[in-house]
């Protein structure tokens, strides 16, 4: 099995002609990863080509410091005492 982590991606989006800052929490295997499901996540919903998706920051956060479901679904049930 794998080892998934929480990761959380900060940035900006083109949204129409104006720049949309977002924040979004992921699960991916490693950085590479989670910075490929947050350009899939914009592509998929927004119709936003990568170029226009700029990720300024990608941190490993604390499955138990986010909210977002996808987050909260996939570690449910897990004890975060041994994490940081």
């Amino acid at each position: 099995a794998r080892t998934m982590k929480a990761f959380r991606a900060t940035g900006s989006f083109r949204s129409g002609k104006n720049n949309q800052p977002y924040t979004l929490d992921v699960v991916a295997e490693n950085e590479a990863d989670a910075m490929e499901r947050v350009y899939s996540n914009f592509g998929s919903r927004h119709g936003t080509p990568r170029r226009f998706v700029s990720i300024d920051s990608m941190e490993s956060i604390n499955p138990s410091n986010s909210t977002a479901p996808v987050v909260v679904a996939h570690f449910r049930g897990d004890d975060f005492s041994e994490e940081e």
